[in-house]
């Protein structure tokens, strides 16, 4: 059976910055939930970062991948650097993948760790900018296929491939 990573957000857990959750009932999530197939994992919180806590974003003009060569930070809406947090959380997603076997996962759009297709610019006023996450930028590194709680149709086809060996 394939597992699949999911933040603990989009379980209804209150790990989020602000101390909630997201919960989500599609269908595909509640499937696969029956099937034992989640593995639930908040990056943010398996770095260290207490719950709540300040917002953060990655530095205007920089991003996730800049994040994980030491060249950029992620700052709290506080001004303290998080970026440690950030990219211990991401690793610790990573190692939750392995010896599982897991090859996708489905993330928190928008958040500076699991943003899969847009995070925020950095300056806290709420602007969107094409982009992902420190923890979906490794991920993919790595080879997983990530998707954000927007995409659960094409996550299902994903899953289906990979148990068929078509995976991608």
């Amino acid at each position: 059976m394939q597992y699949v990573l999911v933040s603990s957000c989009l379980l209804g857990k209150p790990v989020r910055y602000d101390g909630r959750g997201v919960p989500n009932g599609d269908a595909v999530l509640a499937r696969w939930l029956d099937e034992g197939r989640v593995v639930a994992v908040c990056p943010e919180v398996a770095g260290g970062m207490p719950v709540p806590r300040p917002p953060a974003e990655i530095e205007p003009g920089k991003d996730a991948a800049a994040v994980l060569a030491g060249h950029a930070r992620v700052v709290a809406t506080t001004g303290e650097d998080v970026t440690a947090p950030f990219v211990r959380g991401a690793r610790e997603a990573l190692a939750a993948t392995q010896g599982r076997g897991i090859r996708m996962a489905v993330l928190k759009e928008g958040s500076p760790s699991c943003g899969s297709g847009y995070v925020y610019d950095g300056h806290f006023a709420g602007r969107r900018r094409p982009g992902v996450g420190v923890t979906a930028e490794l991920l993919r590194r790595a080879g997983l296929q990530v998707f954000s709680e927007k995409q659960w149709t094409e996550a299902g086809a994903c899953l289906a491939d990979l148990e068929d060996g078509n995976g991608r």
